[in-house]
């Protein structure tokens, strides 16, 4: 079943008569043509994808399960035409990403026979939590980039670089190595610097101590995400308990994860390691969120994560804890796994975790 057709499913589960999509990841999502400034127009039995010239040509060699539609006056007023044409009344929207201007346009362009209410997002948002065995492939193909970036930055690293070069040089590699994009603004922090979970890469050369570097690739439209900390110059004694307390708790979690276990319980293995060392003040963040043609997805492994939120077959999340001591210096270590379409988890992060002195 392909995406349009689980969507459209949800479209008759909730009796909406139609829905209109406007993020470009959600467009992208649904009929696999990246492309900005347009419209998905999609009713239980039909689908419209709106394009201007910029695209259209594009759009019509490579989409198939829309028609395509390049509007003659403006994008709002042809969608007006097919809410009428197909009759509808009940139509969602994006609640997620349609902002109060464009929410107020659509209502003033549609009148009030259409009603307008929430509902795409939260459809889509729980369909992109089981991931294909095609978006599985794809979300291995962007960690592979991810892993060899880390692997050829090891070799860049000096006292001399910043940080700010250091990111710069794992974003190069990834983009040169077939990734489209970076999954996010990739993190390189050092020193004092690295007691901010997303601390922002400066122009300072690279402090001793922890060195974090949190970064991802995209490629074909779907994320990575890894985070590994290394050590410049050598570690003291705390330094070392810091690092082996998060491996650990990391280890735990992984060692605890499998269909079934509830996003709570997950969370739970890897803090409970992190505060009986004695740092369960210094580890703030949930322990991992979904990833997929969005960085950050359902679901969440975090302890307030919903008593029924379980990780099933074809979730992809982060596994990622962390100390962080303010004022002084941070560790993270960070593997994104995928419970398999089998029920066993797969591991896509494949770069070492021992600790790294450099």
């Amino acid at each position: 079943m392909s995406a349009l057709q689980r969507f459209t499913k949800g479209l008759s589960e909730v009796k909406a008569d139609g829905a209109i999509i406007s993020s470009q990841l959600n467009i992208r999502y649904l009929c696999g043509f990246d492309y900005t400034d347009g419209y998905l127009v999609i009713f239980p039995d039909a689908a419209y994808l709106l394009a201007d010239f910029r695209y259209i040509e594009a759009a019509r060699a490579k989409v198939r399960e829309f028609e395509i539609i390049m509007p003659e006056d403006t994008m709002l007023s042809e969608i007006r035409s097919l809410l009428s044409m197909h009759g509808a009344k009940t139509v969602l929207i994006e609640d997620g990403s349609v902002t109060l201007s464009d929410f107020s346009k659509m209502r003033e362009k549609f009148g009030g026979d259409v009603t307008l209410t929430t509902g795409a997002t939260e459809i889509l948002s729980e369909q992109r939590e089981i991931k294909t065995e095609s978006e599985l492939r794809a979300i291995a193909r962007a960690q592979a980039v991810t892993d060899a970036a880390f692997e050829h930055v090891l070799g860049f690293i000096t006292t001399e670089r910043t940080e700010r070069e250091v990111a710069l040089e794992i974003e190069f590699f990834m983009r040169s190595h077939g990734a489209e994009g970076v999954a996010f603004d990739t993190i390189a922090v050092s020193g004092r610097s690295s007691s901010l979970p997303h601390g922002i890469p400066s122009d300072k050369k690279l402090s001793k101590g922890f060195l974090t570097m949190d970064f991802g690739a995209r490629v074909d439209g779907y994320c990575s995400d890894m985070t590994r900390t290394v050590i410049i110059g050598k570690a003291d004694g705390e330094m070392k308990k810091i690092y082996g307390t998060v491996l650990s708790a990391q280890k735990a979690a992984l060692d605890a994860i499998c269909e079934g276990i509830s996003c709570r319980e997950a969370d739970k293995k890897a803090r409970d390691v992190i505060a009986a060392a004695g740092y369960g003040e210094c580890f703030g963040h949930s322990l991992g969120h979904g990833v997929g043609l969005y960085i950050h997805e359902k679901p969440s492994l975090s302890p307030k994560a919903k008593e029924s939120s379980v990780l099933r077959r074809g979730n992809v999340v982060t596994v990622e804890p962390g100390i962080y001591v303010a004022g002084k210096y941070g560790c993270r270590i960070e593997d994104m796994i995928a419970i398999g379409h089998d029920g066993k988890v797969i591991d896509f992060t494949k770069s070492p975790k021992e600790l790294i002195e450099i």
